[in-house]
């Protein structure tokens, strides 16, 4: 048990003076990848010498190669979790209430006393607990993936409503005179000055909906759910005390959350690339 308490100390020292070194280079590509990776590894590396060296039960906090191995062996599992909460569930629910919010956005600018009387319903709906709303639309909705859906809909609407419709509203007086001086409607005007200038607004509301969808549709199914899914799985686990599974589980909701947080922060560099936030 010390070898692996002296193991976890030396990782850290070692990790610490990389970072250090690292620090110092010219900043490029490579070592912005670099330290994160560096980062990373030297957690796992410390937290497998503290669960061995201390003797830490599984059932409280299993070492990282006892998660790698249960999700080598539950490839089948995760897998079939991974259809259902987050292509079937998260994704259909990103799809369908961003989208919807996209286009209440664009109706509600065209018109605006529909700001004043949908935005503070919008606000007050964004703050209802999720814990609240998913048993009632699971009522609604069914135990299968529809009410998962109805729920990340619920989550993502507003918040991405909100968003574009800010942005919208983003073109100063000056831009919009000079479009009428070249004889633009209002729907020119919006495809070629308001929604460009929108983007980062738009964007910025499309990231924050990656987390809401995916947690949204891993809590739906703690209040019912087919016999699969992540969320029925991690409840389920627990129950079992195989605590090795519901950190499987985590694992994959965390690289599903970064992947695709990620696609779409590059879609978004790709798309706005003019603007100054993505320079440098």
């Amino acid at each position: 048990m010390m070898g692996w308490i002296v193991f976890g100390g030396i990782v850290w020292v070692a990790g610490w003076g990389l970072n250090i070194w690292l620090s110092r280079l010219p900043r490029s590509r490579a070592t912005s990848l670099a330290v994160p990776i560096l980062f990373g590894v030297t957690i796992i590396l410390i937290w497998e010498s503290v669960v061995r060296g201390f003797g830490i039960s599984p059932v409280l906090l299993p070492a990282p190669s006892a998660i790698a191995l249960r999700f080598a062996a539950s490839t089948g599992i995760l897998w079939e979790d991974f259809v259902q909460t987050v292509l079937k569930g998260a994704l259909s629910g990103y799809v369908i209430g961003c989208g919807g919010a996209f286009v209440m956005a664009v109706v509600v600018d065209r018109f605006p006393f529909l700001q004043r009387g949908l935005l503070p319903v919008g606000n007050f709906v964004a703050a209802l607990p999720i814990i609240g709303m998913a048993p009632i639309l699971v009522m609604w909705f069914g135990f299968d993936w529809q009410s998962k859906a109805a729920v990340v809909v619920v989550m993502v609407f507003f918040p991405m409503l909100v968003n574009t419709v800010e942005g919208l509203q983003a073109t100063d007086s000056m831009q919009r005179d000079l479009m009428r001086t070249y004889a633009s409607g209002y729907w020119t005007t919006l495809l070629k000055l308001r929604l460009p200038a929108a983007m980062p607004f738009i964007f910025n509301g499309l990231k924050i909906a990656t987390t809401l969808a995916l947690i949204g549709a891993i809590v739906a199914e703690f209040f019912g759910s087919p016999i699969k899914g992540m969320g029925f799985r991690i409840s389920t686990s627990v129950g079992q005390l195989a605590l090795d599974l519901v950190w499987a589980e985590i694992v994959v909701a965390a690289i599903v959350g970064s992947a695709f947080y990620g696609g779409v922060a590059l879609l978004e560099k790709a798309v706005t690339f003019w603007h100054p936030s993505q320079r440098g």
